[in-house]
């Protein structure tokens, strides 16, 4: 249960991050509520990682969940905000990637 909490946690944090994009797009009241989602989500996000590191240790569940915002907020980038995808931007999620999937494969939880 601890895992996907981790993972709903990350999920959480790539929304927080999107909403601070959305926040740079816009202004006014339309800022102000991507502002609430943000601190929605970022409030979320965090009390799930807490519940998580309760079980899974702090050095996994940290990098995992900051890994799965990293990629998630970089494939948002990508497909919402129009940023590129280059070469060496998708190798190195990539490697990303495999990182998170690793540290999984090794936790003992």
């Amino acid at each position: 249960m601890s895992w996907i909490f981790l993972i709903l946690g990350g999920l959480f944090e790539i929304a927080f991050a999107s909403c601070l994009g959305k926040m740079k797009e816009t202004t006014g009241n339309t800022m102000i509520m991507w502002g609430v989602g943000f601190v929605v989500c970022l409030t979320i996000s965090m009390g799930l990682l807490i519940k998580a590191t309760q079980v899974l240790p702090i050095g996994t569940a940290y990098a995992v969940w900051t890994g799965i915002g990293a990629v998630g907020t970089v494939l948002v980038g990508i497909f919402v905000f129009q940023e590129p995808a280059t070469f060496w931007r998708i190798v190195f999620i990539t490697t990303l990637i495999c990182s998170i999937i690793g540290l999984k494969a090794v936790s003992s939880h």
